[in-house]
This record gives structure tokens, sequence and C-alpha cells, in this order.
């Protein structure tokens, strides 16, 4: 793992990928990409605090999943989020 790679420039093409991929959450989602960005960066500001996390490689998916014996629908949010380092802080 390059810690320098956290600083390198991204090019258009892994912009534009990214922006697919949160566009295409957010319709699944029923809701839009900047609420999903949003979700995204408080997810990250929070855990943040409690340890070090590659942020370029975080996935978040929202889905719909039906409920046992009803047809209801409820959405629910899946986080992928790499660790690179939980630090000994004391808190424990």
């Amino acid at each position: 793992m390059n810690l320098f790679s956290v600083f390198r420039k991204k090019n258009s093409g892994d912009i534009a990928h990214r922006r697919l991929k949160l566009l295409l959450v957010a319709d699944k989602a029923d809701c839009s990409p900047e609420v999903m960005q949003m979700i995204k960066d408080d997810m990250i500001r929070v855990i943040s605090r409690y340890m070090n996390i590659d942020t370029d490689r975080i996935e978040i998916q929202m889905t719909k999943v039906k409920q046992p014996d009803c047809d209801i629908y409820t959405p629910v949010l899946y986080a992928n989020i790499p660790i690179r380092d939980i630090p000994d802080k004391g808190i424990y």
C-alpha cells in the first residue's frame, strides 16, 4: 500500500467512474446523489475519529429488501470501508 497514493491526482476517468457509481446507488435508493454523498462524507468523518480508513476505496450501496411475511420493502444501506489501522488511543 502506497502512502502517497492519497495525494496523487485523480484522472478524469477515475472521477467519472466514481460519480457514475454514486449516481447508480442514488437511483436505486430513490434519493439524490447529493444526499448519498452527504451520507458517505458523514460516515467518513465519524469513522475516521476511531480508525484510519482508506477513503478512496469506500463503497456504499443502498438497496431495498423485502420484509418477511409482507409486501413491504425497506431500504438498507451497505458500506464497505477498508480499514488501514486502528490506533490504540486508550479507548478500550
